[in-house]
């Protein structure tokens, strides 16, 4: 399978989670699937995410991901920034 078609399947499988803004800065956030062994959600404004949520078949994907929403959308966000001072 192309890299294009595991990218439009992914959009397909994951079409019904809803993301909201991000936590940290409000820009828009997106999952991500690292080399099919772990999904996260990222912003792609300040580089926050959460942590990776593993899954060992394609079938444990969609779970995968929807914990890495309800992650995201609690505000359990990673961030390399230095903080407010």
């Amino acid at each position: 399978m192309s890299i294009l078609a595991k990218v439009m399947a992914d959009l397909e499988l994951f079409k019904d989670l809803e993301i909201f803004e991000c936590p940290l800065c409000g820009g828009a956030g997106g999952i991500e699937v690292e080399n099919d062994w772990c999904v996260y959600v990222s912003c792609a404004d300040c580089g926050g995410h959460t942590s990776e949520v593993p899954f060992n078949s394609p079938d444990e994907k969609y779970a995968a991901a929807k914990k890495a929403v309800e992650n995201w959308n609690l505000g359990k966000v990673i961030s390399l920034g230095t903080g407010a001072n």
